[in-house]
């Protein structure tokens, strides 16, 4: 079973989508292993190029635990959009809990040298793995 969520938010102009999909074929859950991915889409929906120079990661297990990841660009590359223009990529997370929830931003500049950030939705990881809890 798979389980897909799509997210979506824009600042100043820049959308980005992020749809995430358990990953139960490289999953342990007898190991405390759950893995899943994320699709990423930035779009320009403005008027003027950016450049995506850092990334930012909050993630919680489901148990409250966090770690945060920081660094250069996304899966290598810190890509210029003109405007119109979509980037996407895929990457993971592998959390010792059944569900978890993302946050972030990206660190972009503009062709004039101006830093902004762009919020990236918080976005859920489900597993069909979870207890549900009845009160």
């Amino acid at each position: 079973m798979t389980i897909h969520d799509h997210y979506q938010q824009t600042t100043r102009e820049i959308e980005v989508s992020v749809l995430a999909e358990f990953l139960e074929d490289h999953s342990d859950p007898d190991h405390h292993q759950f893995v899943w991915a994320y699709h990423i889409r930035i779009e320009n929906k403005g008027h003027e190029t950016v450049k995506l120079l850092t990334r930012h990661w909050k993630i919680m297990d489901g148990v409250g635990g966090q770690q945060e990841v920081l660094g250069d660009g996304v899966i290598g590359e810190q890509p210029v959009l003109t405007p119109g223009q979509v980037f996407e990529y895929s990457s993971g997370t592998p959390l010792a809990t059944p569900s978890g929830i993302m946050s972030g931003s990206y660190g972009m500049e503009t062709g004039d040298g101006e830093s902004f950030d762009v919020n990236i939705p918080m976005f859920s990881l489900d597993s069909p793995h979870q207890s549900i809890a009845v009160n």
